[in-house]
């Protein structure tokens, strides 16, 4: 009986957002919310509005597993966070905070869950960010090399963006060819018309020939900025996206935004002492071992280029017999493998 109810599935249906509530997220988001929220426009999240309508929860279920799409978004946090644990109790459900900043974490402590640190995030402060001084000679030799052949950065607002999919699909299927991936989902955008169309678009075209590009998230009442879908062709010059790179934090610079994000470098920054804990040997573990598989340390370094500050994230969970079935629905969730277990 005990088994059974371990691995029983959580028997709930859970609708797709509406245009009405995903224009209600934009409005959040702009008003109180930070860049990564914007990632409720993928539209494969279901959305849980507080009762004032200014705060909201993303969220989608696998197995046991109600697992929300990083902090509360918006006002009302503390009453959104019970709300969903209620609900996710009511079907025998599991509550599951995935990415997680510090910003709430007595508040996952107070639902009784357990705190696990899965990677750090890349912040760069866009008021000090400039390509003068030694240590940022590489940059500087990329930017000038790219300007050499031709490249050109842009904004395109979202919208001109419908004009523009044909092209960002041919850059995006020859993307996903030469990558022989697939897309992702939860934790990561994916080539959707309808969610391109709500973001600006980040172009680098070469003689006219688009070559890359990357949507944007911003959050003007944090001042964050940050990009998700990123894709370029497999026969443009290297370092074509750090050129993007380069070019968005000084547009961002520019605009008036804080901080720009680089995403986050997974099963990175753990202490592996002696003495740690053991889901950060683990970690530790696998970030230095799990290399061929995924290039968690090649990551970390290509960010560090651009003198980051790091910020851990955390999956707030149940622990004990839960915890292996919640890691092997997030999986699911995000990509289906093991490599896709956290965000990049």
């Amino acid at each position: 009986f005990g088994l059974a109810r371990l691995f029983r599935i959580a028997s709930v249906r859970t609708a797709a957002p509406s245009d009405a509530e995903l224009t209600r997220v934009s409005e959040i988001v702009a008003r109180e919310g930070t860049a990564m929220a914007n990632l409720a426009l993928l539209g494969d999240k279901t959305l849980l509005f507080s009762p004032s309508g200014r705060g909201f929860i993303m969220y989608r279920v696998a197995g046991r597993s109600w697992v929300a799409m990083g902090d509360p978004v918006g006002a009302d946090r503390r009453e959104l966070v019970w709300r969903f644990h209620a609900m996710a109790r009511h079907h025998g459900g599991w509550t599951v905070f995935y990415e997680v900043s510090d910003c709430c974490l007595p508040l996952y402590l107070d639902l009784g869950l357990t705190l696990r640190k899965i990677g750090e995030e890349a912040f760069v402060e866009l008021g000090d960010f400039s390509l003068e001084g030694s240590n940022r000679r590489g940059l500087r030799r990329t930017h000038r090399d790219l300007l050499k052949v031709g490249a050109a950065f842009a904004i395109e607002p979202a919208t001109r963006v419908e004009a523009l999919l044909p092209e960002l699909r041919e850059v995006s299927d020859d993307w996903l060819a030469a990558k022989q991936g697939r897309e992702k989902s939860f934790s990561l955008g994916r080539f959707d018309p309808n969610y391109l169309t709500r973001t600006p678009i980040a172009t680098v075209r070469i003689d006219g020939r688009l070559v890359a590009f990357a949507n944007l998230w911003s959050a003007r009442h944090s001042g964050d900025l940050s990009m998700d879908l990123m894709r370029y062709r497999p026969d443009a010059p290297a370092g074509v996206m750090t050129y993007l790179f380069i070019e968005l934090m000084l547009w961002g610079r520019q605009e008036g935004y804080r901080a720009f994000s680089l995403g986050m470098a997974p099963l990175t920054g753990f202490e592996s002492r002696a003495h740690a804990p053991l889901w950060n040997r683990f970690g530790a573990f696998l970030g230095q071992y799990g290399e061929a598989i995924y290039r968690f340390q090649g990551l970390r370094r290509y960010k560090e280029k651009f003198d980051p500050l790091w910020r851990p994230r955390y999956l707030a969970s149940p622990s004990g017999l839960a915890l292996p079935r919640v890691l092997a629905d997030v999986t699911r969730l995000v990509s289906g493998g093991v490599g896709g277990l956290v965000r990049t």
